[in-house]
């Protein structure tokens, strides 16, 4: 079996997508399993060998930076030797489970699940908000569900706030279906477009379909950036909170929608379920920070190392006299 950097272990592939495969391995370190994922030669062909690797290790920091129960976790990055060329890899932790797009695929779920899985994504896309990452291709492939709950995966074209796509005259990086209006517009990745996946994601789970019927890419980038969303079907119990987010999160408009922060926190009461969110949203306004009296007092003191060794005592050399 083939071996990578030496060290970790291919045993099976496990997933094929437009841009690399995922293999089952094993970190022969370590001794434990892992998933390898690997830049598809096509691709790399494509953006040149320079570039493929600083695609596919942009993707390892991005993820690596996110440390969050519902992000799947990156453990390494590396290059390994070919005959021709150098091999980009990542190696991460190894999900266990079926992706949202197989269950969706099976049928509908009960609404309580669906807008629990959409409130630990939402949770997901807050920390990586939180640290000024973009995931740009939220959709139903890349989210696990897990005994544990939903884990974001791929963040292969993840960018930080404000990033414009690598080639402008190329096409928006992102699955049309669920790629923001303005980003066919010509304007960067922003965490609004990252909310505006959301409510594509949060619709297609309580209906089983996209917010648009269109026959093809071009009829649905029209359709998304001109007509409003079909209506939801009626779902009894939905709590009219969460048709109100999944309607402000599709909005054309990017200020009108919510933050991951806020929509994780709505989806999440709305089915009682707890989910892990940042202390700051970062889209607040920031107030000017005061370091309070006692933590300036605390910084400034010395450390027991740093203290200066006490004087010995003073002792006076008359009778019944003595001054520490």
């Amino acid at each position: 079996m083939r071996t990578l950097g030496g060290r970790y272990r291919l045993e099976r592939r496990i997933g094929v997508g437009g841009m690399s495969e995922v293999w089952r391995g094993h970190d022969r370190v370590l001794d434990r399993p892992v998933a390898v994922k690997i830049m598809a030669p096509a691709v790399e062909g494509t953006l040149g060998r320079v570039c493929g690797v600083d695609l596919v290790r942009t993707e390892a920091r991005s993820a690596a930076r996110l440390a969050h129960p519902n992000v799947a976790g990156v453990h390494d990055f590396g290059t390994s030797p070919a005959p021709d060329r150098e091999v980009p890899y990542i190696v991460m932790e190894l999900v266990e489970g079926q992706t949202l797009g197989a269950h969706l695929d099976a049928g509908l779920f009960d609404w309580r699940i669906a807008v629990r899985i959409c409130a630990e994504v939402a949770a997901a896309l807050a920390a990586a908000h939180a640290e000024r990452v973009v995931h740009r291709d939220i959709k139903p492939a890349n989210v696990m569900l897990t005994p544990a709950g939903a884990k974001v995966l791929d963040f292969g074209i993840a960018a930080a706030v404000g990033s414009h796509d690598p080639d402008p005259d190329g096409p928006v990086m992102g699955t049309p279906a669920y790629v923001a209006p303005e980003r066919f517009a010509g304007l960067p990745a922003t965490p609004a477009s990252d909310m505006y996946s959301l409510g594509v994601l949060l619709y297609h789970c309580l209906s089983g379909r996209l917010p648009w019927t269109a026959a093809g890419n071009t009829e649905m980038v029209h359709a998304q950036r001109h007509l409003d969303p079909e209506p939801l079907p009626h779902i009894d119990g939905l709590a009219t909170e969460v048709l109100d987010l999944c309607s402000r999160c599709l909005h054309r408009d990017p200020a009108e929608r919510p933050t991951a922060l806020v929509a994780a926190l709505l989806l999440a009461e709305a089915v009682d379920a707890r989910v892990y969110v940042p202390l700051v949203d970062p889209a607040a306004t920031p107030r000017p920070s005061r370091v309070p009296p006692w933590d300036a007092r605390a910084a400034a003191a010395p450390t027991s190392a740093a203290l200066p060794a006490a004087p010995p005592p003073h002792h006076d050399d008359r009778p019944g006299r003595h001054r520490a």
